[in-house]
């Protein structure tokens, strides 16, 4: 018999850090370790009351056990674009610049087919969201690299870019707020981007998972699409996962340029499926709510935020002050890289943390820490790391 053979993209693709480290942490509390797992960015806040009871009388309406129209539902799309409007003051066509996808990597893993192909080129910050670079290697993509810096408030510098690499990219990939530094963009940085875009001719997907979750209420992150110019080369892909903490829901948007949405749609008519019908319900309340949900979720996270942060500057460690997102992302001491730190603190402290490695080679002496856990467990594993910090000694 002769062996099975696997596609390029089959053999190509690379683990996920995620499920590497559910694994890790499975066998530490198998051998009786009490494990606060902060290495997750899986909201442990629930869909609020009024979300929760739009979805259960969808359930009821006959009309969800029916496939859904192929674009999302007419009213979530247009729910979407008042979205856009009331929140960002952007305005989009909900018939030809909004599409529904089941959250964002449905959205960006869609974008990445039909915007790269085996050679183009597609930058993303570094340190950046694995599933970047996942893609891009399934892709067959050139990574093109842009090394983000504390100095700059982990913002990349696009003057540091030569010419020839920008004229050369197909794609740039941004997210902010960040995963994992929680860095927010100002609105002179997307206008540069976009400048760049128009100039030379690439697309921009703005991952906008994180939107709303700023720490400061007054200065939350900025769509890219309110930045003039930028619906001509840009797309921005949303969530409802973490604003609305329905990440099990399983749903978002895509919104921006027409020509690239028609073009997602087509592809995703054949190879993706629909948000469920009663999940598109509870998602039009959502967005068409007072958005009240969305500050209440951002000042819990602020107040995390404030535990792990605070609590680490206290044990001599360098922590980013962070604008926004639902992580913090910290220098280990010096001498000693993230992976080494993240190993010592599991196995001495018993708290999961993910090194910052596994976000690119600029993160390889940081770790990232959720803030997915009560107020007291993030107490607690910070209490806990006192002697793992101890042990190592040297100054931060």
């Amino acid at each position: 018999m002769r062996p099975m053979r696997f596609s390029r993209v089959a053999q190509g693709i690379p683990a996920n850090i995620f499920a590497d480290m559910d694994a890790r942490v499975a066998r530490a509390v198998a051998g009786g370790a009490d494990v606060i797992d902060l290495s997750k960015g899986n909201p442990d806040a629930y869909p609020e009351s009024f979300i929760r009871e739009t979805a259960k009388r969808a359930v009821d309406d006959p009309g969800n056990a029916c496939y859904t129209p192929f674009d999302g539902k007419r009213e979530y799309l247009r729910a979407a674009a008042d979205w856009y409007r009331d929140v960002h003051g952007v305005a989009v066509d909900p018939e030809t610049e909004v599409f529904a996808v089941e959250g964002a990597v449905d959205g960006l893993a869609g974008l990445t087919a039909i915007l790269l192909d085996r050679g183009d080129a597609v930058a993303f910050a570094d340190p950046y969201y694995p599933s970047y670079h996942c893609m891009a290697v399934m892709a067959g993509a050139e990574e093109i690299l842009l090394p983000a810096s504390p100095e700059l408030g982990w913002l990349p510098d696009l003057d540091a870019v030569p010419a020839d690499v920008w004229r050369r990219l197909r794609v740039l990939v941004l997210n902010y707020p960040n995963n994992p530094t929680g860095a927010q963009a100002p609105v002179s940085f997307f206008s540069e981007a976009v400048s760049r875009a128009h100039e030379y001719g690439f697309v921009i997907v703005h991952d906008f998972a994180y939107t709303g979750l700023g720490v400061d209420p007054a200065n939350q992150q900025i769509s890219l699409l309110s930045v003039p110019g930028a619906l001509d080369v840009s797309v921005e892909v949303d969530s409802l996962s973490k604003q609305y903490a329905m990440a099990g829901w399983r749903a978002g948007f895509v919104a921006g340029n027409a020509e690239i949405v028609s073009h997602l749609k087509r592809y995703h008519y054949q190879m993706g499926s629909m948000i469920t019908g009663m999940v598109q319900d509870a998602g039009i309340a959502a967005l068409r709510s007072d958005q009240s949900c969305v500050e209440r979720l951002a000042a819990r996270y602020a107040r995390r935020r404030a535990i792990i942060a605070d609590g680490l500057r206290d044990l001599g460690l360098d922590v980013f002050d962070s604008a926004g997102g639902i992580f913090v992302w910290a220098r280990a001491p010096h001498g000693v890289d993230g992976s080494s730190f993240a190993e010592a603190v599991l196995r001495e402290a018993e708290v999961a943390i993910l090194p910052g490695s596994c976000f690119g080679s600029a993160g390889k002496d940081y770790v990232r820490f959720s803030l997915l856990k009560d107020e007291r467990q993030l107490a607690e594993a910070v209490r806990r790391m006192t002697s793992v910090r101890s042990r190592l000694g040297a100054t931060a």
